[in-house]
């Protein structure tokens, strides 16, 4: 198999492949019919669910799955709430026409707040369905039992089922407050149900925003400038127009795009196109992008954390250790460009996206379109993936206005250098940190200063975010859309004295946005590598001295449970460095996302190679505990792809740019983690049956760059407290040790 070719492949698997194409081309047309719209307010109960005369049950829910899994924990959810069978249960999700505001997909709470919407909405309508059986049968409800959707009463041996008792539908408020299920009832929650959207993506009939077609749908490409900030100058689209398929050129200010009746018409469209642009702005440097950061203005400043008085403790202490950690600009470089299809007629937009937060983008669109809200309609279809704003909104926002300018569907599709390039990526981070330590080896104070970009979400909105087809139309937004990036910059551990403060960097120079874990894991990073640095200035093994600064009791047992699976060998780390070429070590982090849910703690073992400076995970070990568990082996799939993603993220990524042009526009100027690169991953779940249900997918990246870190430490020695740690910068490290040494 090692020779198996992909001529070879495709000449054995020819009709297969046929059959795939088949199967892509008529699912896409499938879903070219938009669902009538209905009830969205999230107090009346038909807005949440609808049940046909056969029983089968379609929730509406306004979050979105963005390949998490959450489609089928929430049905779980609700089939438990509901006493149906988990077969019984349809979803549709994150369509604004038929499904309630429940905010954007993020932030760690789809399950957690999401899940509980859910569910206080499957108990109304339980109890709603009892009463009208009781009502019908006149007897009392308590009387009544439900098997999956089917209400029975013993005594008169009457039975109705959910189908034929809903009639027009409910027609009553959420009660919320109403009881729901205790955790002993569950049946599916708990359980790893199989996800119920893996069929169809193996077998090719899954859906892709990148898939749909409508009827005399057209295709476009936006033409955007290599350098930011570039003013539209000329336009010659005259070598464009002589392409086979040109339909038009559109332009508005300094957005430029080209239409064709087919994609590649588009592509050869805008190649032909002559476009003369200004120049942009220099960046700052990116050699000194972080010193650079420090000094940019400050918008506010605030304590985070303030307990007890640092300064008095800090310039009395036994011993004292000071650090600095940097974590670079990073991109989603989701490995599809996004893609969006949007189609105006009669005065109503309506746009196909892969966009995490459909509800709130109706009002972006609205300032963009000059539409109102309610005649812009938003439905998601599955995109390329992404845990924050990639160039899905984009792209979405692109399409909207090129088929208002055109009267006629069309579709956006995004290139490899768009995606790169263009989508926002997260601001860079600088972490100084100071502590103290008495004779005991205990902590007496802790200092933090973090410089982070300045919030800007307004009422937990995402509204102020620069769409590129807001900022090149001449809409002036906000440079930047992130929030809560002073959260986990709080020490987790008991400390007398401790003074955090967050400086908020009033602009960012590129457009930035939420990438997965945003803040959390900056901020993990810089205090977990620090929390180890005190732990060997102290002489104490480094698990050992966390368990001795924490007093409570599910943090210790997620540590301890961490410890058990790797089977950890206490000892001072770094006391074990060899002098072979290939330099072995362990390392440890641990979190409470948000200082507040999820417990996470993590073990990571590395290889170093001292000639190359190359780092290779070899093996990582998590325990987690995020409350009651919905979906075990969702959970699972979540934590590896965390560690995976965030593996990645450490070693290599970092974005690239010169004078005001982004260089980082493929996977060659923007390298991410190859499977033979992928470390073994050991999960432990540490289940918490009747607490709250907390999130799974954004905490155990926040553990991963300070485990790596503290790990290379272990091995060789060394410190590294700039993210990614590529081999030059390993090389770098060990060389400047060897010559301290010296």
């Amino acid at each position: 198999m090692s020779n198996f070719n992909r001529r070879q492949f495709l000449g054995a698997a020819g009709a297969g492949v046929l059959a795939v194409g088949f199967s892509l081309s008529t699912t896409a047309q499938a879903a070219n019919v938009l669902a009538p719209t209905k009830s969205v307010a999230n107090d009346v109960l038909d807005s949440w669910l609808t049940i046909d005369k056969n029983n089968r049950i379609t929730l509406y829910v306004g979050k979105v799955d963005l390949g998490t899994g959450t489609k089928t924990a929430l049905s779980q959810i609700a089939a438990d709430e509901l006493d149906v069978g988990f077969g019984r249960i349809d979803m549709v999700m994150g369509d604004t026409g038929t499904t309630p505001d429940q905010w954007l997909t993020g932030a760690a709470i789809t399950i957690s707040q999401g899940g509980s919407e859910l569910r206080i909405a499957a108990a109304n309508a339980r109890q709603a369905l009892l009463q009208r059986a009781a009502k019908n049968w006149g007897v009392p409800v308590t009387e009544l039992v439900v098997n999956d959707g089917v209400i029975a009463h013993e005594a008169t041996r009457k039975s109705a089922t959910y189908g034929s008792l809903i009639g027009s539908g409910f027609e009553i408020k959420v009660d919320p407050k109403i009881a729901v299920k205790k955790h002993t009832d569950y049946k599916l929650v708990g359980q790893s149900v199989p996800r119920v959207d893996i069929p169809a993506k193996v077998t090719g009939e899954h859906l892709y925003v990148h898939d749909l077609r409508l009827p005399g749908m057209l295709h476009a490409r936006v033409i955007r400038p290599t350098q930011i900030g570039a003013s539209l100058q000329g336009v010659d689209d005259s070598q464009a127009k002589k392409i086979k398929g040109f339909v038009q050129t559109v332009r508005q200010g300094n957005f430029l795009a080209v239409v064709a009746k087919t994609e590649w018409a588009a592509i050869k469209a805008s190649d032909a196109l002559k476009a003369q642009w200004s120049s942009g702005a220099d960046l700052p440097a990116q050699a000194t992008i972080f010193e650079a950061w420090r000094k940019m203005p400050v918008a506010k400043e605030e304590a985070t954390q303030k307990v007890g008085d640092v300064s008095q403790v800090l310039g009395s202490a036994a011993r004292s250790v000071k650090a600095t950690y940097n974590f670079a600009v990073q991109t989603h470089a989701s490995i599809g460009p996004s893609c969006a299809v949007a189609d105006f007629k009669d005065g109503q937009l309506v746009c196909w996206s892969a966009s995490q937060a459909t509800h709130s983008m109706q009002h972006e669109l609205s300032v963009i379109t000059g539409l109102p809200k309610t005649a812009i309609r938003l439905v998601y279809l599955d995109g390329s993936g992404c845990y924050g704003r990639n160039g899905h909104e984009d792209a979405t926002a692109d399409a909207a206005l090129i088929a208002m300018k055109i009267g006629k569907p069309v579709r956006v599709q995004w290139t490899r250098q768009d995606e790169t390039a263009l989508a926002p990526k997260s601001p860079p981070r600088a972490m100084d940190l100071e502590a103290s330590l008495d004779a005991q080896g205990k902590i007496t104070g802790w200092k933090g200063d973090f410089f982070i970009a300045l919030n800007h979400i307004a009422a937990f909105k995402p509204l102020d975010f620069p769409l590129l087809a807001a900022s090149d139309t001449g809409i002036a937004r906000p440079g930047n859309w992130v929030g809560f990036l002073f959260q986990n910059a709080g020490a987790p551990y008991v400390v007398p004295n401790i003074l955090v403060t967050t400086k908020h960097v009033a602009q960012t120079f590129l457009r930035s946005s939420h990438l997965r874990s945003p803040g959390r894991i900056e901020n993990s990073f810089a205090n977990e590598s620090f929390m180890d640095e005190l732990a060997a200035a102290a002489g104490t093994d480094a698990a050992e001295f966390r368990l001795a600064h924490l007093n409570d009791a599910r943090a210790s047992a997620v540590i301890q449970a961490v410890l058990k699976a790797s089977n950890w060998t206490k000892r001072p780390s770094a006391t074990q460095v060899s002098s072979a070429n290939i330099a072995r070590g362990r390392g440890i982090s641990y979190v409470r996302y948000n200082n507040a849910i999820t417990y996470v703690a993590t073990v990571a073992e590395v290889e170093v190679n001292r000639t190359t400076g190359q780092i290779q995970v070899t093996k990582v070990y998590v325990a987690h505990d995020c409350g009651q568990i919905i979906n075990p082996d969702g959970v699972i799939n979540q934590v590896e792809g965390g560690v995976i993603q965030t593996v990645s993220r450490t070693l290599m990524e970092e974005v690239q740019w010169h004078g005001s042009t982004i260089d980082s526009v493929d996977w060659a100027s923007y390298p991410i983690l190859r499977f033979p690169e992928t470390p073994t991953v050991q999960t432990v779940l540490i289940n918490q049956p009747g607490l709250p249900a907390w999130g799974a997918g954004e905490q155990t990246p926040t553990t991963v760059p300070a485990a790596i870190a503290n790990a290379v430490f272990d091995a060789t020695g060394v410190r590294l407290r700039t993210i990614p740690f590529t081999p030059a910068s390993v090389l770098t490290a060990l060389k400047g040790a060897g010559a301290k040494t010296a």
